[in-house]
């Protein structure tokens, strides 16, 4: 009963409003920053090398992992897998389209998270919650927000990537389905366990270590199968696109359409417009809010561009034909075998592992902040002790629960977040489009862009900019 509750919910909420609400906001947004995602790619390049002056604050580029970690995980192998297997070939098409809309959408939420960040003893920090507050003045909406933030990604998302990890080993003789997830789902519990005892440094220094070799190695891999297939690489793209407008099929059954799957599967890889990501950008050390806008841009097309492709590549270029029996990691594992022989599962094995560790990392960063927020000081070690525990216990129990009722939990409370933050950056996008005026003002003037809050007639107290 209660995964049908849930399963209605979402649904609804993925089948009118939040469609809608994504396309609208990404063309809107895309349109008043005149195309900066694609403008100035040039730009996303030199911003995300751009060093703290003092050399030890976290820089852009720490900021970007943190913010991939979380993007780039296990959704980008399972999730996509999934949305193959039960919304077709064209589900693909629609994740390229909600991460090229929606990266104009990053962009203003990350902008708005430097502009409206705040001074604390170990850096900057910010996000939603704080330009909610800080802006509009609302206390209530602000924690709110917060509470999502936490239900998402300390409950919801953890558990998902714990059960999508142990998912993987299915492939294995060894698995047996009563006990090997719940020994699985206790080893990584433990493992996230140490480092959550280094606190938030430690996260953000494995992630900046782990996030760029497991990202390439898992490209070039996938790169590899798709050349080996590279035959079957033109009626790929044909099924896509074919598919993808497939009217009678879309509008026949739309909650398990193409587009249905592609959305929510891409928002849920990308998370542009969410306001996650703002949580990590607000943490970087730069002269200008614009540049940490621009540097997650390039987060959203590394997630769904890049990684994303890979895996639908290789698996519908390996063909296998997708089917609603192999969703999930199943697929890749059967699609990885036909290409790569034995190798194929092990590889995949260690990339969910590499995936999941830093996704798990970097959602309870965004837990952390979202905590600190409705508390409004850091907690103290009792809290902290209390609260690692319970973050390795929820990602132990996830992995053995069932996988309709975690994504439909997982899908519905970031729908809830996209449902908070995209109206509020509605209402504040103009201060980030001021701000991108700002700084391409400055650099055709051949200066080195630096942000001051009065150029752009900012009328809220800010902590920086002054």
């Amino acid at each position: 009963m209660i995964e049908n509750v849930i399963s209605f919910i979402s649904e609804a909420l993925y089948s009118y409003v939040l469609i809608i609400l994504l396309i609208l906001a990404g063309l809107y947004f895309t349109v008043r920053t005149r195309f900066a995602p694609f403008r100035l790619f040039g730009e996303q390049i030199r911003a995300v090398t751009e060093k703290p002056e003092d050399g030890k604050s976290v820089s852009s580029f720490q900021a970007l992992m943190v913010s991939t970690a979380s993007r780039v995980g296990t959704g980008n192998i399972v999730g996509v897998s999934t949305a193959i297997c039960l919304g077709g070939f064209g589900s693909v098409f629609w994740m390229w389209i909600i991460a090229i809309i929606g990266s104009a959408s990053a962009f203003i939420e990350s902008t708005l998270a430097q502009i409206y960040k705040k001074k604390g003893p170990d850096g900057c920090y910010g996000g939603p919650a704080y330009y909610i507050q800080g802006a509009l003045k609302n206390r209530v909406l602000a924690v709110v927000f917060s509470v999502l933030l936490i239900i998402t990604y300390g409950v919801g998302f953890n558990m998902l990537a714990s059960y999508n990890l142990q998912s993987t080993f299915s492939a294995y003789k060894f698995y047996n389905p009563e006990i090997s997830p719940w020994i699985i789902g206790l080893t990584v519990a433990v493992a996230v366990g140490y480092c959550l005892l280094g606190g938030g440094k430690r996260v953000v220094k494995i992630t900046s270590v782990l996030v760029p070799v497991m990202g390439v190695a898992y490209i070039l891999v996938a790169l590899a199968v798709t050349l080996l297939n590279i035959k079957t690489l033109p009626m790929v793209f044909t099924r896509i696109f074919e598919e993808a407008f497939d009217l009678q099929s879309i509008f026949g059954g739309f909650s398990g359409s193409c587009v249905m799957f592609g959305i929510k599967r891409g928002l849920f890889s990308n998370e542009a417009g969410v306001g996650s990501a703002p949580n990590a950008s607000a943490s970087a050390d730069v002269s200008h809010p614009a540049k940490q806008g621009l540097v997650q841009v390039l987060s959203v097309f590394i997630d769904t561009i890049l990684v994303c492709s890979a895996t639908a590549f290789f698996c519908l270029c390996s063909g296998v034909e997708p089917t609603a029996e192999l969703s999930g990691a199943p697929y890749v594992q059967a699609a990885l075998s036909k290409t790569l022989g034995s190798f194929g599962p092990i590889f995949i094995t260690v990339s969910m592992i590499l995936f999941a560790f830093t996704t798990l990392l970097g959602n309870l960063y965004y837990v952390d902040q979202g905590i600190f927020f409705i508390l409004g000081k850091i907690p103290g070690k009792r809290f902290k002790t209390a609260y690692n525990v319970i973050s390795a216990l929820l990602i132990f129990v996830g992995a053995g629960l069932s996988a309709d009722l975690l994504w439909g939990v997982a899908d519905i409370t970031m729908g809830a977040m996209a449902l908070i933050n995209i109206p509020v950056i509605f209402i504040l996008g103009k201060y980030a489009i001021r701000a991108l005026k700002d700084y391409e003002k400055q650099k055709k003037e051949g200066k080195e862009p630096v942000f001051r809050a009065k150029d752009i007639d900012l009328p809220h107290e800010v902590d920086y900019w002054k």
